[in-house]
């Protein structure tokens, strides 16, 4: 498969393009995940027209509004952001993920400090603008912040969903048939139950409801109810709910202890004594004795790149 595109902000991975003529590299970003992403790299300030070094910019409240502004020298730069989103948004349709620089004016995608219109007061729920408009422009992208891709938790969760989109990007782009959309659904019902069983079973609903719609149509939605199953972590209960519904597929083929040590290994997983990769690769060894052609197909078994060895810290 190959690499899916990423855009990242790009002082994450080492340009020197900051205020301060400097770059805040992130060694994971910059690192493992630079080997198994084609990153595009944008920084909005400098895409704008702004120089490096330059005087520091900020969100301030103006009226009902946040703008950008550069408040030592009194300008407004919003309408320059909004002008390069414009032009630059409609090139990256093409990107499965997107990854963005924390507490940024342009880039932050949550907490980002907005000072009040007199200036003497903050409150720190805000979003970058270049973000915010990439965010409206295309809702289901992942998109995730550099720090914090530093918890296991949403770096598991923010990679299974750039592999997801990619896939499901080659789906709509194949003109796909009736076969082909429920090929791919099969092969994620397992990743989707993990994540929210209650979209698992409306998903399935949805496709058994919708045969006579347009397949446009169908795609969008499904699509949609898809990433926004997965927008989620996973649980540990979730999970363990996956990992015996596996289990079960191994029933008649086990002996009792055999059965009793997978049993184990799954409770031990759902107690947090043991990773989840613990009860995976005894499940894998099973399915080399006992092959099991729907399991074998599931995209919950390899979400993301082994390398990177992401479910050893679930």
């Amino acid at each position: 498969m190959r690499k899916p595109k990423v855009g990242v902000s790009a002082c994450i991975v080492g340009q020197q393009v900051r205020f301060d003529g400097g770059h805040k590299r992130s060694g994971y970003v910059d690192g493992p995940l630079h080997q198994i992403f084609d990153f595009h790299p944008v920084c909005p300030e400098v895409g704008m027209g702004l120089s490096v070094p330059r005087p520091t910019i900020r969100l301030r409240e103006v009226g009902e509004t946040v703008r950008l502004m550069d408040d030592k020298n009194r300008i407004d730069h919003t309408d320059a952001i909004n002008a390069f989103s414009q032009r630059t948004l409609p090139g990256l349709k093409h990107l499965s993920g997107y990854i963005v620089c924390a507490k940024s004016p342009s880039c932050g995608m949550e907490r980002v400090r907005i000072m009040n219109e007199a200036q003497n007061g903050a409150r720190h729920n805000g979003r970058g603008l270049f973000t915010a408009a990439l965010m409206k422009a295309y809702p289901l992208l992942p998109v995730e912040e550099d720090g914090r891709l530093n918890d296991a938790l949403l770096r598991e969760n923010f990679i299974t969903r750039v592999f997801v989109y990619q896939g499901l990007q080659a789906l709509q782009q194949s003109a796909p048939d009736e076969n082909a959309l429920l090929t791919f659904h099969r092969r994620h019902k397992l990743l989707v139950m993990a994540h929210n069983q209650s979209h698992y079973r409306a998903l399935g609903r949805y496709l058994a409801e919708s045969r006579h719609a347009p397949m446009t149509e169908r795609l969008n939605d499904y699509s949609t109810m898809l990433m926004t199953a997965l927008a989620k972590p996973a649980s540990r209960r979730n999970h363990t709910n996956v990992l015996q519904h596996i289990g079960g597929y191994f029933k008649r083929e086990l002996d009792t202890i055999e059965r009793q040590n997978l049993h184990q290994t799954i409770l031990a997983y759902r107690a947090g004594k043991l990773p989840l990769m613990a009860p995976l690769t005894l499940l894998q060894s099973l399915l080399k004795r006992y092959p099991k052609p729907y399991i074998e197909e599931q995209h919950y078994l390899s979400p993301h790149p082994e390398h990177l060895a992401l479910r050893y810290h679930l």
